[in-house]
């Protein structure tokens, strides 16, 4: 009974260890993305998603930054790596945790990426599919801030392609920033971004 109480205890200390490294880790990563350190970031991130297979955050931190870093690149082999192992990392991070709208949201921003590099090629066969993601993740999570605000800003993009009028979706900024005031979640390391994003769109709403 000794020898089992204390094989216990034993385990119990390994579990708490192996928490306070990936803590440890993902806030390392974090202080290096807020100090624009893009690639260590990235690669903080994957080592922890490597010794951490069954959480899904710290893939889609890899597939996140590598997905912001290809918005402006000229180079397309060099957009192309970024893009490839952003989806890769995803596609990892959807096996952990299917069917979670903030996944969604970063499987849109990807396509979105390759929209902009090259409308002409991608845009019509991309935008279709960001148009299903966005509705998928507002059906799974219609209270999620980030799928409000992500939905919102594609539709007026959609919108002033074809020359329409955007003030329609200004209030599903409006009704976003309202979420975010009382958006929680016990998970730790999860996403926050997007108040003041909201914010600028809303101030530049209809203008």
């Amino acid at each position: 009974m000794k020898n089992f109480i204390l094989s216990i205890v034993l385990m119990g200390t390994a579990i708490m260890n192996a928490q306070d490294r990936y803590s440890k880790g993902m806030e390392k990563a974090f202080e290096l993305w807020e100090n624009q350190k893009m690639v260590e970031a990235s690669n903080m991130f994957e080592r922890i998603a490597t010794a951490e297979p069954d959480k899904w955050l710290p893939y889609y931190y890899v597939s996140q930054i590598n997905t912001l870093i290809s918005f402006g690149e000229k180079d397309e082999d060099k957009l192309s790596k970024q893009l490839e192992k952003a989806k890769e990392f995803l596609d990892v991070a959807k096996a952990i945790s299917p069917n979670n709208p903030e996944l969604l949201i970063q499987e849109a921003l990807i396509n979105t990426a390759w929209i902009a590099f090259d409308g002409a090629t991608y845009g019509m066969t991309l935008s279709p599919k960001n148009a299903q993601l966005y509705q998928q993740a507002t059906e799974i999570d219609p209270q999620n801030p980030r799928v409000i605000l992500s939905k919102a800003e594609w539709d007026m993009g959609s919108a002033r392609y074809f020359g329409k009028d955007i003030t329609p979706y200004c209030k599903d900024v409006e009704r976003a920033l309202e979420l975010f005031a009382n958006f929680k979640t016990e998970t730790p390391f999860y996403p926050t971004w997007g108040k003041e994003r909201a914010e600028e769109v809303l101030a530049n709403c209809g203008k």
